[in-house]
């Protein structure tokens, strides 16, 4: 599964947003598929929800957290992982590897600059929780192989985790960067649906020359943040796909110690 944990910054010197954000994330979320357990506040000025492996929780969190990175008050951590079952009502009361990931992103995330403060924390090679090479039982997506491709001059397999960090702080950087004209062109089309025409009906809306409106896209570079937006998306669906199965059994002992387990051989 996908845990977002979600921290306000500077929550030291300023108001709590917690509610704010909270009533943001419904509403993002109201209607769309990939939302396990549903985001509240955990403890403090943190905020934490649980999503579907796959695309639909996958699209999810990357639409979240570019959302929130938007705001520049909040650092981001995914953590991609098996999580305890059953499943409780509220992400407070679960366990689980992606959650003790999701954890660690978060830290790492918090010391990072306003705008690109997010970090992602998936599997390490040999994890507990990786599902098996070749096995698809979940249906979302199909996982390479954790293993060394011996066939290839690169043995390392890739780190996917890495990878969907990287692409969504590059898009946290792009959006950090674009002004108040080039986001006003951006919600605009964003709002559309996908077809020709769409930057006239925005020059119309705006009250623009459709050249200026052109220039404005180019300056957002908001045709290249649609083209990178679902190479992330894919990139950590197949990473929550190479976990499995999503839900575990908890300790059967009433008594066993609730000690954090090792991520990856010792």
């Amino acid at each position: 599964m996908i845990v977002l944990t979600v921290d306000q910054r500077g929550s030291t010197y300023a108001a709590d947003r917690v509610p704010e954000v909270l009533a943001e994330l419904a509403e993002l979320t109201r209607g769309r598929d990939g939302v396990v357990v549903p985001f509240e506040r955990t403890v403090g000025d943190e905020v934490q929800g649980i999503l579907a492996a796959g695309r639909a929780g996958a699209g999810l969190a990357v639409d979240l957290s570019l959302h929130l990175l938007r705001d520049q008050g909040w650092s981001i951590g995914i953590g991609v992982g098996s999580v305890e079952g059953p499943l409780p009502s509220v992400s407070r009361e679960a366990r689980g590897y992606a959650f003790y990931r999701a954890r660690d992103a978060v830290e790492r995330a918090k010391t990072r600059g306003r705008g690109t403060s997010i970090a992602v924390e998936g599997p390490p090679p040999g994890a507990p929780d990786l599902r098996a090479a070749g096995n698809t039982e979940s249906g979302n997506t199909e996982p390479r192989s954790t293993e060394p491709d011996t066939t290839a001059s690169d043995t390392e397999p890739p780190d996917l985790a890495a990878e969907v960090e990287a692409l969504l702080r590059l898009l946290a950087a792009i959006r950090a960067r674009r002004t108040p004209h080039g986001w006003e062109v951006a919600d605009t089309l964003a709002s559309l649906a996908d077809k020709p025409g769409r930057q006239r009906i925005v020059a119309q809306s705006l009250q623009v020359s459709e050249q200026a409106v052109s220039q404005r896209v180019r300056a957002a570079l908001w045709q290249e943040e649609e083209a990178v937006r679902p190479v992330v998306v894919r990139l950590l669906a197949e990473l929550s796909g190479s976990v499995g199965p999503d839900l575990v059994d908890a300790p059967g002992s009433a008594d066993q110690p609730a000690a954090r387990p090792a991520d990856g051989p010792a």
